[in-house]
């Protein structure tokens, strides 16, 4: 039979604030919309609520811009605060033309801006900042929900990230928990029996794109619920994996 995935947007959670248990709150969010979390469900779960959460959120009046953010920030019309931010979030900077940053985070994320991002906040004059180890922040969430409800499910963490060669933006994952981020073809065949030599699927990007129909940029609804989907379980990979090592990057 063919494997037949349904997804459900987790609607109802509050405002997120720093020191908020997310768990708790998705699982309370669950309950009023009558939606049980089951063994082998998928929770993806956007980094600005994880942000939120964990004090990732930035007073631009409390940042005093280098001359460098200064510089930039006079010639392209933003805020030099707002570029200070990016300047420190970033591991080194690919790019800075047109306006555009695109930067190297300390995770070793490949984005624009560094993940700062001023978009879905409550209070003017704030930005947010990617969690210290998205990884980590997933894990959390799942172990959470295994100690509320007793159900083994896989958390994504997601974030919106622009892509070389097509226009608009995606949902990725930047953290993972749970599940193997990848699903390796290669040694198998194909339906004409040819074989797979390079089929490498980042399933754990598919799924955070794929929530992001059910969660979208403005109807605040932060958490998705996928099932059905046989994803393979691991406590050892998340998103880290689907970082590509610099010697096989021809892009870097």
């Amino acid at each position: 039979m063919p494997q037949t995935i349904q997804m459900f947007g987790i609607e109802g959670m509050p405002e997120v604030r720093a020191g908020d248990d997310l768990a708790a709150l998705i699982v309370e969010a669950a309950k009023r919309q009558k939606l049980a979390i089951q063994d082998g469900d998928i929770l993806v779960v956007t980094q600005k609520v994880v942000s939120k959460a964990e004090g990732r959120v930035v007073r631009l009046s409390a940042v005093e811009p280098s001359p460098l953010a200064l510089r930039w920030a006079e010639a392209y019309g933003r805020d030099p605060r707002h570029v200070e931010v990016i300047l420190r979030e970033s591991r080194r900077i690919i790019r800075m033309e047109r306006g555009i940053i695109v930067s190297e985070t300390r995770h070793g994320f490949k984005c624009a801006n560094a993940g700062v991002d001023a978009s879905n906040l409550p209070e003017e004059g704030t930005v947010s900042l990617l969690p210290e180890d998205p990884d980590a922040s997933a894990e959390r969430i799942r172990s959470g929900v295994r100690a509320r409800l007793g159900a083994e499910v896989a958390v994504v963490v997601s974030d919106t990230f622009g892509r070389p060669w097509r226009e608009g933006a995606t949902n990725v994952a930047v953290g993972v928990a749970g599940l193997n981020p990848l699903k390796d073809y290669r040694g198998g065949t194909d339906p004409y029996g040819r074989p797979l030599r390079t089929t490498v699927i980042a399933v754990a990007d598919e799924l955070a794109a794929a929530a992001e129909l059910a969660t979208n940029k403005v109807t605040r609804v932060p958490v998705a619920l996928i099932r059905g989907y046989d994803y393979q379980q691991t406590e050892q990979a998340g998103a880290r994996a689907l970082i590509r090592p610099p010697e096989q990057d021809l892009f870097p």
